[in-house]
């Protein structure tokens, strides 16, 4: 079988979209073409912004058999698994650190699958082909974020000089309740009583949710959401990453993987979380409010999500980052990998001891997470 041929392309608009979803299961919206172009489209994620695409494809001939989203990348906004540390010790020692490479969806700590290869390509040598285009020595490293375990394990075998580093995240998973009355049933006593008195009280404050799908998101409603957004950002001084064009070209090419959780006072809308979806799983991603309300972003953004999942037999909820107020919301640890590649070997091997004296951290938190879990047994 001939060699693949490894192309790097500066936009995801460069491939036909039918040909990168082909690619590209049913579960993961964000590695899907239409998500990838809003980003680009609407400008945020673009050279000014400090994202340059180079997307790497893998060719047999003029047929598409593999993709994996990289960027280079000139700081380290946007990444979620911070690394800001590492520069700023290279750069101290006179090294330079950006541009670096990056796989990874933008603004989206979500994981996920990362590589994406038709179903005839061998992984082992796709792997060994992609790493050459960050072993050029025009990038200090190559980062893998959020890709799943299974992805991981297998850039490992391929390349074993990658250096693994360990954090953690809070899912939420249907283990058969039924609807949310059985999730609650699964809840200790003490743990059931405080969510029934979160939702009752938004409730006594005059505050109604609303799950929109799909078309039924009007421009209004995305327009709403779009300034509760930015509100978020705005409360700490500075404008998120994303733009109204991002949204409304997302909502125009991907109806179908949107929901907007809407909260309203009095008929008007004072609060909205935006999430995507997949085939199998929920993504809560977006928030914002117009008030200061007692629990409504638990509501909108984990119970609204929980009872959506239920009803729409989605058994898996992936509300974003950060984590103990979802611990005790029935959102348990879960375990993640990033995979590094650091070229010069002195910046590598204190990469590699900081990683190594991470992990016990990671794993004694991870220990403890599961240990304060509210469920009445291990569900």
């Amino acid at each position: 079988m001939s060699r693949l041929r490894l192309t790097e392309l500066p936009a995801v608009e460069a491939v036909p979209a039918a040909s990168w979803n082909a690619l590209v299961g049913d579960d993961h919206p964000f590695l899907r073409h239409e998500f990838l172009h809003a980003l680009e489209a609407s400008g945020a994620v673009s050279p000014a912004s400090g994202w340059v695409p180079r997307h790497l494809t893998l060719w047999r001939g003029e047929s598409l058999v593999g993709l994996l989203p990289h960027y280079h990348k000139f700081h380290s906004f946007g990444e979620y698994v911070f690394d800001w540390a590492w520069a700023e010790a290279w750069e101290r020692a006179g090294g330079r650190y950006y541009p670096k490479g990056l796989s990874a969806i933008p603004f989206t700590p979500a994981p996920g699958p990362r590589l994406a290869l038709a179903a005839d390509v061998d992984p082992l040598a796709a792997r060994r082909r992609l790493a050459e285009a960050w072993e050029t020595g025009e990038l200090s490293s190559w980062h893998l974020l959020f890709a799943e375990p299974a992805e991981v394990a297998a850039w490992q075998a391929a390349c074993p000089e990658l250096i693994p580093r360990h954090g953690v995240q809070f899912q939420w998973r249907d283990r058969g309740y039924g609807d949310f009355a059985g999730f609650l049933a699964a809840l200790t006593s003490k743990r059931r009583k405080a969510i029934r008195r979160e939702r009752r009280r938004v409730a006594e404050q005059g505050l109604t949710l609303h799950r929109l799908e799909g078309e039924a998101i009007g421009d209004a409603d995305l327009a709403h959401f779009f300034r509760c957004y930015q509100l978020t950002y705005l409360e700490r001084g500075r404008h998120g990453y994303l733009n109204a064009e991002f949204f409304a070209r997302l909502r125009r090419a991907m109806p179908e993987a949107l929901l907007l959780v809407q909260a309203r006072l009095e008929g008007a809308p004072v609060a909205a979380a935006l999430c995507l979806q997949g085939r199998r799983t929920l993504y809560g991603r977006y928030w914002g409010s117009e008030v200061l309300a007692d629990g409504l972003h638990f509501e909108a953004c984990y119970y609204q999500g929980i009872e959506h999942c239920l009803a729409r037999g989605l058994t898996l909820f992936d509300p974003g980052t950060q984590g103990e107020h979802k611990l005790t919301r029935g959102f348990a640890p879960r375990r993640l990998t990033s995979l590094h590649h650091i070229a010069d070997p002195r910046l590598r091997a204190g990469v590699a001891r900081f990683c190594a004296e991470e992990r016990g951290h990671v794993e004694a938190y991870v220990a403890a997470s599961r240990a304060a879990l509210p469920f009445r047994a291990t569900p």
